[in-house]
């Protein structure tokens, strides 16, 4: 990765007024389509980046949870194997498989973490820009106080990534994404066994590579999942989420998870399957254990 020092993530305004929040057209937990109020702000223009998130933990020596091992006092159900600093990673599969076992393309990884995503001899080394992964909701709120920022609740993040086009399917309009001119960073192919990649991309790109949404903002959708500070409850009447599960591209809690809350997550990712989890969109949510990090989850600040 280079040593010079990146810039600070450009920020847009934006004013803030109603919107239609949600919608009845893809996942239960979407509904109901409701006028939604959010006040002005200001919203990073893309992901933090590896580049970004390295000068945070240069600076303060912040270590991630996910190169911390786990207590045995506290987590006593776990082997000392999983107990062990380590993080979720993908891993496709040889050919298809039950998809309603998300275990098959998931593995627990000794040593994974922000600086190695994928695990020993993994590195970001040629990373710099794309966004920062392996991080907790613990993380990324470390980063965001640090930088005289916070993180979004849901509502603001929705907000942004419909781009001022209210009610929309996507951040683009309502047409499905013309595999000839992609708009967002998803999985091309058969999940999770053939990714031919997005524009070359077969996991996260580098921020700025597909088109920014209406208000200049890019990876809104795709690319990762992002953190936000809301709640997650089963649909927006305010229904008492029970299921453990998160998206049906990856885990909705890491090995060592209690009954914790779970925060929202939004925008989709890079491993977003039309055919199987179509989420690359404004009003797509899924919970998380705020101790999670993978390789398919970041975050970006607003103030």
């Amino acid at each position: 990765m280079s040593d010079s020092v990146p810039e600070p993530t450009a920020m847009v305004a934006l004013p803030g007024g109603n919107f239609l929040m949600g919608s009845e057209n893809f996942y239960p937990e979407e509904a109901p389509v409701h006028t939604a109020t959010v006040d002005g702000f200001e919203i990073d223009v893309h992901p933090v980046t590896n580049a970004q998130f390295n000068v945070f933990v240069e600076a303060t020596g912040y270590v991630c949870v996910a190169e911390r091992d786990l207590d045995g006092k506290e987590f006593p159900q776990l082997s000392d194997a999983e107990r062990t600093a380590g993080s979720l990673v993908f891993t496709p599969t040889e050919g298809p498989v039950d998809l309603g076992n998300w275990r098959a393309w998931w593995r627990w990884q000794p040593g994974a973490s922000w600086r190695r995503p994928s695990g020993p001899g993994s590195t970001i080394e040629s990373l710099a820009q794309h966004p920062v992964v392996q991080v907790s909701f613990e993380d990324a709120q470390a980063y965001a106080v640090w930088a005289g920022k916070r993180l979004p609740t849901e509502i603001e993040f929705e907000y942004a990534a419909r781009g001022g086009l209210d009610g929309a399917n996507y951040s683009w309009g309502d047409a499905e994404p013309d595999p000839q001119e992609l708009p967002a960073n998803t999985w091309q192919g058969n999940f999770p066994y053939c990714n031919t990649g997005a524009k070359g991309f077969a996991g996260t790109s580098a921020v700025g590579n597909f088109a920014a949404n209406g208000y200049g903002l890019y990876d809104m959708t795709g690319n990762v999942w992002e953190w936000t500070t809301s709640r997650f409850t089963a649909d927006h009447g305010g229904s008492v989420a029970t299921s453990p599960e998160g998206c049906s591209c990856g885990p909705g809690e890491s090995p060592g998870a209690g009954a914790e809350t779970r925060l929202v997550l939004k925008g989709g990712s890079h491993l977003c399957a039309p055919e199987y989890c179509h989420r690359y969109r404004p009003a797509a949510r899924s919970p998380q254990t705020a101790d999670s990090a993978t390789t398919h989850i970041g975050f970006r600040c607003v103030k």
